[in-house]
């Protein structure tokens, strides 16, 4: 019994001697000088920027927004709001160009804000989509399928416009929608006829 208790006492010196290299990291890391602050500051920001991007599985379901979910599945985009659920955007149907870079907007009210989303389809991995409004430029967040399925979707919120109304009834404050790849490139953009 007392070479057990030996051998025990040995495996737990050696687990937290294994654990110390990791602790002194972590010290070094929280007083690291200045002159690597750029460094990390850089990284943090592509860790920020890769938040903007989603990869989900075939009909798992995110909430883009309060009281909105959206879902991807082989056959296009997916999303319901309070008003109306079960909502569907085809990238299979024929309707959208898929031979050449898109994107699309779905533009809704939901309480106090604008619910925005889209499909873009295009070449290259879409890191970021910029959404201008008439009140200033919305960054959104990229929702793809795993793999290079070459179409995503995206989702922003925005103030609802101040203006008035259309014609129609409808609030045409969107003028652009862009999708960026991971070096700034854009992959698709729209922009509103409005206001081009």
């Amino acid at each position: 019994m007392t070479r057990m208790k030996k051998y025990v006492t040995a495996a737990a010196v050696a687990a937290a001697l294994v654990g110390a290299p990791t602790m002194a990291h972590a010290i070094a890391t929280a007083n690291t000088p200045a002159s690597t602050a750029g460094i990390q500051t850089a990284a943090a920001a592509k860790a920020s920027s890769s938040a903007s991007v989603r990869v989900v599985a075939p009909g798992e379901r995110i909430a883009a927004a309060p009281k909105v979910q959206l879902w991807l599945t082989k056959d296009g985009k997916h999303w319901s709001t309070p008003t109306m659920a079960n909502q569907f955007r085809s990238v299979a149907d024929g309707n959208i160009d898929m031979s050449r870079p898109g994107v699309g907007l779905q533009a809704e009210p939901v309480e106090d804000r604008y619910f925005l989303s889209g499909v873009y389809h295009g070449k290259g991995d879409a890191a970021t989509v910029k959404v201008e409004t008439e009140q200033g430029t919305v960054s959104g967040t990229i929702v793809r399928l795993a793999g290079k399925p070459g179409w995503g979707a995206w989702y922003a919120t925005s103030k609802l416009p101040d203006g008035p109304k259309s014609k129609d009834g409808k609030r045409d404050f969107v003028r652009s929608v862009t999708v960026y790849d991971t070096a700034g490139r854009t992959i698709a953009q729209m922009t509103s006829p409005s206001f081009g």
